[in-house]
């Protein structure tokens, strides 16, 4: 098979993993070398599908011992099989970046005879990117779990980022779907990954040219809807995933069918629940919340219809309305509609006087939901008083009207879609 067939299958089964960060990773081009990597990231393009098309993300080989039922790679699934070299690899990762085409490698593998056997051949193709060609772009590989101790922190040495993927939100489904994959053997690596970044940090600190460990740190990505697990369970997951090994992401992946099996649901759930969890996923990372905040066991799901933050706010109104000019930081971070960037815009400007609603609409700070929430000197917006039976309708209005619910990849973006998507403001 040509080096193109091999191309097609390997990037085309390479779609269904998870890569879309910024780099997170610096790292200078040496006296004959190619290619650097900058912290501002990787620049993500999308095709019409809604993949990432900015690093050459490919897999080592579809080959697989493993038979994971959500799996399209399974070795049981009827598809076409391929594998790379080593070499081949090198070659296409700077032969696309000579070209412009690419800014840096996603490298990721089905399990070819035994997870050390797989992840020897990713490092052996690493290594001759790092070594050989010099390269020093950004590289983001997915770790083998049950591959060796040794293995791991020989990859780590040579990549930018690492990931585990935890496949499942829960040990059963995990034990139901892929028997041949354990807890454990995805546990340990995360955490032997996390120790390793520790220690490279320290050792930097006294050795200036001690060799870095995952610099961009490592992530992991989970199915969604391919089990019973409701969104408070992921999200408590999530939670304890970034407390536990200092994830930089945590990616959904919503379930797509790839064959008959009565233990899996025929269609895919809707794109909807994986955008709600990502914006819960922001919420816990950068407003200050806690899974048990958003989702108890009365709600155990997002609402179709308004944002979490949105959903949270109304089970809490006795919180508000919050006065704009006195509430810290952190509350004024829980208001709907205000987002980071926003919420510092309002710390610094009411240093030097008392805002207004006025004043808000100037400093470009949206209100379509915030105005339900906030006092300004003690007025509300409008003598809008806070009643939930009045605002809920209202705010479904809004969120129908002006598109707060799941964007469509096909449809022409407004300008302030675009800056939310951006920005990660909720």
């Amino acid at each position: 098979m040509d080096i193109k067939e091999k191309l097609r299958i390997l990037t085309d089964a390479a779609k269904y993993d998870a890569s879309c960060v910024s780099s997170n990773s610096t790292r200078k081009n040496t006296a004959g070398g190619i290619g650097n990597a900058a912290e501002c990231g990787i620049c993500h393009t999308f095709t019409s599908d809604g993949r990432c098309v900015s690093l050459l993300k490919i897999l080592f080989t579809n080959y697989c011992i493993y038979d994971c039922k959500y799996c399209i790679n399974r070795c049981s699934n009827d598809i076409e099989r391929t594998a790379f070299t080593a070499r081949e690899i090198a070659d296409l990762t700077i032969g696309f970046y000579k070209r412009n085409y690419i800014e840096g490698l996603f490298l990721s593998s089905a399990v070819i005879k035994s997870p050390d056997y797989t992840m020897e051949q990713i490092i052996s193709a690493i290594s001759i990117l790092r070594h050989e060609y010099h390269f020093n772009g950004y590289i983001h590989a997915k770790t083998i779990p049950g591959a060796s101790q040794e293995l791991v922190t020989r990859l780590g040495l040579l990549v930018d980022r690492m990931s585990v993927n935890i496949e499942l939100p829960s040990e059963k489904s995990l034990s139901q779907l892929a028997p041949q994959k354990t807890k454990k053997n995805i546990i340990s690596p995360m955490r032997q990954i996390k120790g390793s970044i520790i220690q490279s940090k320290q050792e930097m600190v006294v050795y200036k040219h001690a060799p870095s460990f995952a610099p961009a740190g490592q992530s992991t990505q989970m199915i969604i809807g391919a089990t019973p697990e409701t969104d408070k369970s992921i999200i408590t997951l999530t939670q304890s995933l970034y407390k536990s090994f200092d994830l930089k992401r945590v990616f959904y992946s919503s379930y797509i069918p790839v064959g008959d099996n009565k233990n899996l649901p025929t269609t895919a759930p809707p794109l909807l629940r994986e955008h709600r969890l990502y914006q819960a996923d922001w919420l816990l990372r950068f407003y200050g919340f806690d899974s048990s905040e958003l989702l108890d066991d009365k709600t155990p799901n997002f609402s179709n219809e308004i944002d979490p933050k949105c959903q949270w706010a109304l089970k809490n109104l006795h919180l508000f309305p919050v006065e704009i000019n006195k509430a810290p930081y952190e509350v004024i971070l829980r208001i709907p509609g205000i987002g980071v960037r926003s919420a510092k815009k309002i710390i610094r400007a009411r240093r030097y006087s008392k805002l207004s609603f006025s004043d808000l609409k100037r400093m470009r700070i949206s209100m379509k939901r915030a105005r339900y929430f906030i006092t300004c000197n003690g007025h509300t917006f409008e003598n809008m008083w806070l009643r939930q039976e009045l605002i809920t309708p209202l705010m479904l209005s809004d969120a129908g009207a002006s598109g707060y619910g799941q964007m469509s990849l096909f449809d022409e973006p407004t300008k302030g879609d675009t800056i939310k998507c951006l920005t990660g403001e909720i």
